[in-house]
This record gives structure tokens, sequence and C-alpha cells, in this order.
């Protein structure tokens, strides 16, 4: 199976567009770098804490999961997919990404 992925400035551009159904960006890092550096507005569920924090994610919604780099972030919407949410999509590049092409201001790390 794959993930769809979305880029940092197309992420950017549709929460911009204040005429879009809005998605819920769901940060699975570490509660350390959420501290360091993280998109406004973001959901913030470790990983670890996905499989039991599940039932907190809409299911009519589409997700953007996000991590540092985009692998952990990949890995979490597949195990979302296939619990059977439809809407997930990966934040490739992460929040570095982000930092780079989106918040110049956001720390890299």
């Amino acid at each position: 199976m794959m993930l769809r992925e979305i880029t940092a400035s197309d992420l950017a551009a549709w929460l911009a567009d204040a005429g879009a159904e809005q998605p819920v960006l769901l940060d699975v890092r570490e509660d350390w770098e959420v501290q360091l550096a993280s998109i406004p507005g973001s959901l913030h569920i470790p990983m670890n804490l996905i499989p039991l924090r599940m039932s907190e994610l809409p299911d009519d919604q589409t997700i953007v999961t996000v991590c540092h780099h985009g692998v952990r972030s990949y890995q979490v919407g597949l195990y979302l997919a296939n619990a059977g949410f439809e809407q997930v999509l990966s934040l490739r590049g992460g929040v570095e990404a982000w930092a780079c092409d989106v918040d110049l201001a956001m720390a890299h790390y």
C-alpha cells in the first residue's frame, strides 16, 4: 500500500485557503521535538501512543501526519490507513521541509 504525500508548500496553500475544508495536522513526534518547532494548530500525539489514542482522530476529515523528516509520519499514515482512515496524507520532508520552504523563522534541529 502506498500513502499519498503532500509538500510543505502545498500544505501551506491549503491551510491559507479559508474556503477549503481544513485538515487535521497530526504531529507524531516526541514532546521535546514539538517544544523546539511545530506547525501552529497541530494535534500532538506521539507515534508510540497512536494505537491507544486513535479514537481522538476524526474519521470525516483529512489527516496530515507530520514528523521531523517525513519517515515516522509516513509510517503512522500507513497505520491509520490500514486501520480504516480513508483520508490520510503524510507531510513530505516533515517540519524540516516546512522550516525550509514555508516558515523560515522556524527552528531547525
